[in-house]
Parts: structure tokens; C-alpha cells; sequence
């Protein structure tokens, strides 16, 4: 649990940490060896004086309401990228990603890319519970009325896909979805937008890929969500 990545006011001193359960689920997949460092073997100087910077692309949704989140990711991602990398001599490195965080899966591919990481990236896609809510560790601190509140993020992307496949994404009316959201009991919306993730600006009809990302508190909980809507 990086500490760069959190805020003034965030929760990392109550972020899930599960490192056993880990372990036994990795073990039983069959991986070999487990690089868990404390932070003190990351930042051994306390919070180190350079960091890599995400740019523009960070300060936009995420990195509005979480300033500074993504150097922190970027930065300790760089820093286990040249751990790793030698470590692995000739053997290929591959790097997976959720796709739920679609935003830093973009900025960690900027940065392969930017600083010439011989890593390939490996996006792993969301991963839903039955009844659609995207898995996350802060799914942990939901009670089971706001786990219930919680669907209307993924059922409401659900409901942006099929108008945008029937009509196109130029005809959704993200008005109404944000307030099917805010409607919700228990339910406040930070952000639900439509992007082109290459660019995270805003798509056009020669986009390849139209995503609509969504942030919202569930009681105290902030929860990310995003779906592909072609």
C-alpha cells in the first residue's frame, strides 16, 4: 500500500491490507516467488525528493479530485519497474494492470513508453460480482444498504452502453444518467463523463473506443467504475 498515492484525509492508514489472503490465492495459482517490500524498503530516505510527474492527463477526473495521486502511482511503479526488469535478465517482464483504474492504466503506459521500460503491459479486465458491482478492496467497507446503493454505478453504465450501441454515444443523455446517480439514497456523484482513453479527451466519431467513467461516494466510500460503450 503505496503512501505516496494517498491524500491528506484519505485512508491509507485504514486501506484493506491483505497480504496473506494474497499470498495463499497466488500460492494456489501457481506463482513462485512474492516481492511484498515495506515502505520503508521503498522509501528507506522517508517520501523521496523526485518524483515522476503524470502531467496534464493527471490532473483530470481522478487526479482533480486526488491531487497528486497519480506521481505518486507513476513514481512507485517506476521504481519496482527498474527492480524488477533487471532482476528478470533475458526473461520477458509483464506487467498487469486492472482496467478498472482505467485512467492510471493509461499514464502507466505514457510511461513505459516515455521512459523506454522494456516491460509490456497486460490489461486485466474488471471483474463484477453477479449482480454487476465492480470488484475493489474498498468494497470492504460497504454495509450491505450500500453495497445495494452501489449498483446504480454499474447499472447505470450498463444503461449508457446499450442507448450509445442503439443510437450513438453523440445521443446519450449523461444529464439524466448523472442524476439517476445523485438520486440514489446514499449516493453522491463526484464524476460520470465520456472519453477516448488514448487521449482522455473528449470522443469523437473517429474515436476507436468511447469509455464512460464514473466516481461517486457510497456513504463514505469513494467508488471508481468505467465502461466501454462500443
Amino acid at each position: 500500500v503505496n503512501p505516496l498515492q494517498f491524500g491528506p484525509g484519505e485512508d491509507y492508514e485504514a486501506y484493506p491490507r491483505t497480504l496473506e489472503a494474497d499470498a495463499a490465492l497466488a500460492g494456489a495459482a501457481g506463482v513462485d516467488i512474492i516481492f511484498a517490500p515495506e515502505v520503508e524498503e521503498m522509501y528507506p530516505d522517508g517520501d523521496p525528493l523526485i518524483r515522476i510527474s503524470s502531467g496534464e492527463l493527471g490532473t483530470k477526473f481522478e487526479g482533480a479530485t486526488r491531487p497528486g495521486h497519480f506521481d505518486g502511482v507513476l513514481t512507485v511503479v517506476n521504481k519496482f519497474f527498474n527492480i524488477i526488469r533487471p532482476a528478470a535478465g533475458n526473461h520477458p517482464v509483464n506487467a498487469y494492470f486492472g482496467q478498472k483504474d482505467a485512467q492510471q492504466y493509461i499514464l502507466i503506459q505514457r510511461m513505459v513508453r516515455d521512459f523506454n521500460h522494456d516491460v509490456t503491459l497486460r490489461p486485466v479486465a474488471i471483474v463484477r460480482d453477479d449482480n454487476g458491482l465492480a470488484l475493489s478492496s474498498r468494497n470492504s467497507y460497504l454495509s450491505d444498504e450500500e453495497r445495494e446503493s452501489a449498483l446504480v454505478l454499474s447499472r447505470t453504465l450498463a444503461m449508457l452502453r446499450e442507448n450509445s450501441l442503439n443510437r450513438g454515444f453523440h445521443e446519450i443523455d449523461l444529464d439524466g444518467a448523472r442524476e439517476r446517480i445523485n438520486s440514489t439514497p446514499g449516493v453522491r456523484l463526484d464524476y460520470l463523463e465520456l472519453v477516448d482513453p488514448m487521449t482522455f479527451g473528449e470522443p469523437t466519431e473517429e474515436s476507436e473506443r468511447v469509455l464512460a467513467l464514473v466516481a461517486a461516494f457510497v456513504g463514505p466510500t469513494r467508488l471508481i467504475d468505467n465502461m466501454d460503450l462500443r
